[in-house]
C-alpha cells in the first residue's frame, strides 16, 4: 500500500512540473511576434486613415475652388453696360482672373449734373439712393465714351440725393447722365508666399484678400474667342465665349508611402453666357 502511494505521488509530481527555460523562450518569441504583427497592423491602418483623410481634404479643397470659379464666370458681364470690363486676366503661371457683374438686387442711379474736377460728391437725378451702401465699392460709367471706374462710397445722403467719395478722386469729371451702380468685382489667384502651403485666394470689391481654399498649387485659364481661337489672356472680353480652367490641389503633407505630395487636377469648360448676346 505504501509503494502504491509513493508511485502516485511521484507521478503527480512529474505531471505538475513547470515549464522549461526553452519552452518559456519559445512562448516569449511567439508572443513578441504576435504583438509586433498587431502593432504593425495598427500602424498600417493608421497610415491608411491619415492618407484617406488627406485625400478627402485635398479633393474637397479643389472642388470648392473650382465650383466658386464656375459660379462667378457664369455671371461675368451680367447687366453691365457695353464697355465695362467684365473679365481681366493675368498670365502669371499660376494664372489670375478678375470677374465683374452687376450686383443683385439691382441698384443704379444717374448724375443730375456734370461733376466738377476735382470733386468728392456726386449729385443724382433721384433721391432714392437707399440701395447704395456706405463703405462699399460702386462703379461710375460714362456712356458717351464707354469708360468708367470703381470708386469707394464713403457716405450716402438719401434725402438730398448726394453720394460722397472722400477717399480718392475720380480720374475725370463725369458728365450728367453718367450711370452709377453697384457692381461686384471678384479676383482669384494662387498665393505661393508660403511654399509649404499654397492657397487659393479671393479678393472682393477691393477688400483685403481672403483664403478660399488651402493647398491649391496651380491655376490655369484659356479663353475661347468668338472666332474659335484660344488665348492665354483676354484682350477684348466681349469676344470671349468660353473659359477653360484647370486647377491642381495637393495633399497637406508628403505622402508617407510615396515620399511626395499627392495631387488632384480638376478641369472644366464654362460658357460665358452673358457675353456675345
Amino acid at each position: 500500500m505504501q509503494e502504491v502511494n509513493m508511485h502516485v505521488t511521484r507521478h503527480q509530481l512529474k505531471e505538475s512540473r513547470g515549464f522549461t527555460l526553452v519552452e518559456l523562450l519559445v512562448a516569449c518569441i511567439i508572443g513578441t511576434i504576435a504583438v509586433a504583427a498587431g502593432f504593425q497592423l495598427f500602424i498600417d491602418q493608421n497610415k491608411s486613415h491619415i492618407i484617406q483623410a488627406s485625400l478627402s481634404d485635398m479633393q474637397q479643397n479643389g472642388r470648392a475652388a473650382i465650383d466658386e470659379l464656375v459660379d462667378k464666370v457664369r455671371q461675368a458681364g451680367y447687366r453691365l453696360p457695353v464697355g465695362v470690363r467684365c473679365i481681366r486676366s493675368w498670365n502669371t503661371n499660376p494664372d489670375t482672373i478678375a470677374i465683374s457683374f452687376m450686383s443683385e438686387p439691382l441698384c443704379t442711379a444717374r448724375l443730375s449734373n456734370a461733376m466738377p474736377q476735382p470733386s468728392a460728391e456726386l449729385k443724382m437725378t433721384t433721391s432714392d439712393l437707399s440701395c447704395f451702401q456706405e463703405n462699399t465699392w460702386a462703379y461710375i460709367y460714362d456712356p458717351g465714351t464707354s469708360t468708367g471706374e470703381f470708386f469707394y462710397i464713403t457716405q450716402v445722403q438719401v434725402a438730398s440725393g448726394h453720394m460722397q467719395h472722400n477717399l480718392a478722386q475720380l480720374s475725370k469729371a463725369y458728365p450728367a447722365n453718367s450711370q452709377v451702380f453697384m457692381s461686384d468685382y471678384f479676383k482669384y489667384y494662387v498665393d505661393h508666399s508660403d511654399t509649404l502651403h499654397p492657397r487659393f485666394m479671393m479678393q472682393k470689391n477691393g477688400d483685403p484678400p481672403i483664403i478660399y481654399s488651402d493647398n491649391i498649387e496651380d491655376l490655369q485659364f484659356h479663353y475661347v474667342q468668338a472666332s474659335g481661337s484660344v488665348s492665354d489672356t483676354v484682350t477684348v472680353d466681349r469676344f470671349v465665349r468660353e473659359i477653360e480652367m484647370q486647377l491642381t490641389s495637393r495633399s497637406e503633407k508628403n505622402d508617407l508611402f510615396l515620399r511626395h505630395y499627392r495631387r488632384d487636377t480638376l478641369s472644366t469648360r464654362v460658357m460665358v453666357r452673358n457675353l456675345g448676346m
